[in-house]
């Protein structure tokens, strides 16, 4: 009796759906309504409010008006380093596939770094091979913030700050320096 009761009320929900005129049938599925019940975009609301209500040191990130997909970073330099004082802005850019794959993140600031191209893509380790669903949007923002003080020179971007980093320090602090002066003017 209750299988067949709703059996009646499915039937009659899906007669709802079909009185719809044709405009409403064909309308487009990516709908904002339908878009904002993806996993891809409930789970980047997760991580949004984690973010807000427990914002990691020197991090901060929000997805850009009516795009969830889409959002600005700012990662602030680490203290006592060479990027002490530094805002640098980013990008992430996710696709439906998040969380199962990594964004595309980027620097739109101006970087001297071994481990970031000169488009600001950056290469690291979290956002290729060792991808993994479990990292959330802090986790990406902290992994880049801590690159910034530890570059792996063996897989350089920027073969200039790699070859600096590891032969003249001093030159590539003073350089970084200039690039946290620029941050500071930097639109």
């Amino acid at each position: 009796m209750a299988n067949q009761f709703l059996d009646v009320r499915v039937k009659k929900e899906i007669s709802q759906k079909l009185s719809f005129g044709e405009s409403e049938l064909t309308r487009p599925v990516y709908s904002e309504e339908v878009r904002m019940s993806t996993p891809a975009r409930k789970r980047l609301m997760r991580d949004f409010k984690r973010l807000q209500q427990d914002p990691p040191a020197g991090i901060s990130g929000a997805p850009q008006d009516n795009n969830i997909m889409l959002w600005n970073a700012v990662i602030f330099g680490p203290d006592d380093t060479p990027w002490d004082g530094g805002t640098f802005k980013l990008t992430l850019q996710f696709t439906e596939d998040y969380p199962n794959k990594p964004p595309t993140v980027r620097f739109v600031s101006r970087m001297f770094h071994p481990n970031i191209y000169a488009d600001g893509s950056i290469c690291l380790d979290i956002l290729q091979n060792q991808w993994s669903p479990i990292y959330d949007v802090a986790a990406i923002l902290t992994s880049i913030q801590s690159l910034l003080c530890d570059p792996n020179p063996n897989s350089p971007a920027n073969s200039e700050a790699a070859r600096m980093f590891s032969e003249n320090k001093r030159e590539y602090n003073r350089r970084v320096r200039e690039i946290v002066e620029q941050s500071w003017t930097a639109d």
